[in-house]
């Protein structure tokens, strides 16, 4: 912006300088030349009273040198030579001779000025007084040097004028788009101070207020759903006392198990939406080096980062442990479980919670939308840049995969498990496909960018995830 407002002012300024300089430089030009004409004739109608007098030429030159010390006033006396070096053209001087009239014309060394005089007799002599060129154009040069500095001078100052206002503008508009930048990747305690011109100091006090409204629209939205959570302690607290009563027989083991698992995640939720938020991999709110409640069945992984704040797990591992949750349901409704892990390093760059979100999502699924009994499978195959999740069952598949992976798009579902699934891929850098697999449903591929390897002496850090 200030390149363009420096344009700006360079082009009206030189225009406007142009504008008057070409004029004012031939008005210049003009005027030099006329005082030199001027002064010419001015010369030869000072002699003209000296012939009336006496045509002595001893005299004639003594007056002419008093009055042209450049010696280029001639006197051209009839019947005689001219008294100097003449420059007229003959038919010129012929004409003024005979026609008697004074006589100004450009010639080409100059100017020519020939004032006849009338002597006693009926005679006439010619004065002439030659102008050289050099003299009709002294001091133009000059003159035009310092109209061309004035102008520059001019055009710099209007230049540095504009880029100075419009180093103000570009300032608030930086801070202003900074400020935009920081507030969009999760600093929500980002605020500008109101600089600049008035249409921007408004645009800032309006981006301070819309933080500022930001701010108490998700404390009340984390507040909302922090309440929202609560209310799942009622039912919680039923399952307690229905386990209870279950005590002694098979299932009271399985269904305890189930209620403590339901009951930690409800805490992790509920902490985590009353927590400011700090953007993460996926978005979600991280606790940063405080521990979370973790997961009753799988325990507290490290989810330190491959940095010195960045997410980081082995994928193989959190599959291990969720799937070995899901299997004690499976089991109860006759599905046949597959597990196969690779054995090689599996780090991603996501928390553990974030893995276990991805699996429980996609597990969910087949449990949610296949009858009882139908089989499914998990693998983790790790390729040479990447670690492969892959979930497949023996279901009726998925009809629309593209319009499948859009949240609220599928028929009878959310979308939020498939949705969570991608979009912890592409946090990674990784890709999500959907296809039809060897056992007759649905084959679903999660592609997780390997992380770097973490430096040695890394602290751990677990972080708590917002919910699945």
């Amino acid at each position: 912006m200030r390149r363009s407002l420096a344009g700006v002012a360079l082009a009206v300024t030189s225009m406007v300088a142009l504008s008057f300089l070409i004029p004012l430089a031939a008005l210049v030009m003009s005027l030099v030349k006329e005082q030199g004409v001027t002064a010419a004739e001015q010369r030869a109608a000072a002699l003209a009273p000296v012939l009336t007098l006496t045509t002595d030429p001893a005299a004639l030159r003594e007056s002419a040198a008093s009055l042209d010390a450049s010696e280029h006033l001639v006197v051209h006396l009839p019947g005689s030579g001219a008294l100097g070096s003449s420059k007229a053209p003959a038919a010129l001087l012929e004409r003024a001779q005979r026609g008697r009239e004074s006589i100004s014309q450009e010639i080409p060394d100059g100017w020519i000025c020939l004032q006849p005089v009338v002597l006693p007799g009926d005679e006439v002599a010619v004065i002439e007084n030659f102008v050289p060129e050099a003299e009709l154009t002294r001091g133009v040069k000059e003159s035009w040097a310092v109209m061309l500095f004035l102008a520059v001078g001019l055009i710099a100052g209007s230049v540095l004028v504009a880029d100075r206002l419009g180093a103000k503008v570009v300032r608030s508009s930086k801070r202003l788009a900074q400020a935009s930048h920081a507030l969009g990747q999760g600093d929500l305690d980002t605020r500008v101070d109101p600089m600049g011109p008035r249409e921007l100091r408004d645009a800032g006090l309006a981006f301070n207020a819309m933080a500022h409204r930001m701010n108490e629209l998700l404390a009340v939205e984390r507040e909302l759903v922090a309440d929202l959570s609560h209310r799942l302690r009622t039912p919680l607290t039923a399952l307690h006392l229905a386990s209870e009563r279950m005590a002694g027989t098979a299932e009271s083991a399985r269904v305890e198990a189930a209620v403590g698992e339901l009951e930690a995640e409800l805490e992790a939720i509920i902490a985590a939406a009353r927590t400011p938020l700090a953007v993460g991999p996926m978005g979600q709110g991280m606790l940063g080096a405080e521990a979370s409640a973790g997961r009753s069945s799988g325990g507290a992984g490290s989810s330190g980062g491959a940095g010195s704040s960045g997410p980081h797990c082995e994928a193989a591992e959190v599959v291990r442990r969720r799937t070995a949750f899901w299997t004690v349901l499976a089991e109860q409704q006759n599905r046949s479980c597959s597990l196969d892990l690779t054995q090689e390093p599996t780090a991603v760059g996501l928390s553990d919670d974030d893995v276990a979100a991805v699996v429980d999502a996609l597990i969910g699924n087949v449990f949610r939308h296949t009858a009882a009994g139908t089989p499914f499978g998990v693998r983790v195959v790790r390729t040479a840049q990447a670690v492969e999740l892959i979930v497949e069952d023996g279901g009726p598949g998925i009809p629309e995969p593209d319009r499948a992976l859009s949240r609220g798009s599928s028929t009878g579902s959310t979308g939020l498990g498939l949705d969570i699934a991608q979009r912890a891929a592409s946090a990674t850098g990784g890709t999500m496909r959907v296809s039809r697999g060897p056992l007759g449903g649905a084959h679903l591929t999660v592609t997780f960018s390997l992380a770097p390897p973490a430096p040695s002496g890394h602290r751990s850090r677990i972080s708590r995830r917002r919910g699945r």
